[in-house]
């Protein structure tokens, strides 16, 4: 080991590759310079070998910037990283704490009234961001890999009856339409619908392919068309290109026209995503099998299955007749609430004219 003493401080040379490289210890101790001398050639040596170097004084800043640049990003993350970052984008990487975290939890309450699983969200982006750091050797351990996640209280799903769809789709614009009918009749999500193009729809078959999902579930699944949404798209039908379009041009986003229908029907507030619970809880209903019922929907999730669902193997026939099942079970319904409205009509009574009483004169006026 190359050490020299100059003056009080002890120095370490060192040759790699042809260069030298030179590093003062910082002491005047030679123990301890020495075991400064020895990190310093094992980082040289991870240098050579390319070998990546744990920093733990980067800033969550820093850290985020290659997350990204790297291609890690999903937009979810992306969202929340809007959140995270003013607060811990200055902070060293080795000074995050689960005290830390409470502060930012607190911070996030006292900006604005959130729930427990909107900070939750945050926090998991913020720990999958650390184990990207262990998994590129930046950082040794993830602080918060057991970090304690708030309890998250259940969520109300609301679902949308027969008569609220016949009022909306009444107050709906015509580009609107199209899509509520195509997210009741498949619960195909709001990105899937509005990224479909008639590439992916089979007309001979009556099965409509989904190639872009946000899940790896979700992509590359098909759901055959009941007979509403096969004429609906048929009547626009197309050689290729989107499906869904507003004055020729794709539709991205349906929030406006979404919150104008609601208010104009005077329905009670609903998600456009809960149409998707909805065609969920129909098909339900109709006697659909929650296993076919997850593979129209996209929605096989590791935490819903069990060990038998990875046997079973749902095929096309399993999908139509489960999409039949939820056309009879909607034909039955709206049966039922027709026979409804007639009952009210006929249950009012006949309106009667009466007429005017004469006046009687007054017989004391008569007698004066």
């Amino acid at each position: 080991m190359s050490l020299v003493k100059r003056g009080n401080v002890w120095w370490d040379y060192v040759w790699r590759d042809g260069v030298r490289h030179a590093k003062s210890t910082g002491t005047g101790n030679r123990r301890r310079a020495e075991i400064i001398a020895r990190q310093f050639r094992d980082e040289l040596n991870d240098i050579r070998h390319r070998v990546p170097q744990r920093n733990p004084d980067m800033t969550v800043g820093a850290l985020a910037a290659r997350f990204i640049a790297d291609g890690m990003a999903k937009p979810h993350a992306l969202d929340r990283l809007n959140h995270l970052l003013p607060f811990f984008a200055d902070l060293r990487v080795c000074d995050i704490t689960p005290a830390r975290v409470r502060e930012y939890r607190q911070e996030r309450h006292r900006e604005k009234a959130i729930k427990e699983a909107t900070v939750n969200r945050d926090l998991s982006v913020l720990r999958r961001l650390l184990y990207w750091a262990v998994e590129e050797g930046l950082l040794a351990v993830n602080p918060l890999t057991r970090l304690h996640m708030e309890r998250e209280r259940r969520v109300k799903r609301p679902v949308m009856s027969l008569r609220e769809e016949r009022l909306l789709v009444a107050m709906a614009p015509e580009h609107l339409r199209r899509i509520i009918r195509c997210a009741l009749d498949t619960g195909m999500r709001r990105g899937e619908i509005l990224g479909e193009r008639w590439e992916d729809i089979d007309f001979d078959n009556r099965i409509l392919h989904v190639t872009r999902s946000k899940t790896p579930e979700g992509e590359a699944r098909d759901i055959p068309l009941t007979s509403a949404l096969y004429e609906t798209l048929l009547a626009i039908r197309r050689d290729q290109g989107p499906v869904f379009t507003y004055q020729g041009d794709a539709i991205k986003i349906v929030k406006t026209a979404w919150a104008s229908s609601l208010r104009r029907a005077g329905l009670r507030h609903f998600r456009f995503h809960d149409l998707r619970h909805t065609a969920n809880t129909r098909m339900m209903l109709a006697g659909v099998l929650q296993e076919v019922r997850r593979e129209i929907l996209g929605h096989t999730s590791r935490r819903s299955r069990d060990m038998n669902d990875r046997y079973i193997q749902i095929e096309l026939p399993e999908k139509r007749d489960a999409i039949r099942k939820l056309e009879a079970w909607l034909a039955s319904q709206a049966a039922a609430l027709g026979a409804e409205a007639a009952q009210q009509q006929g249950a009012q009574p006949p309106t009667t004219t009466t007429q005017p009483e004469k006046e009687v004169p007054d017989e004391k006026s008569n007698d004066q």
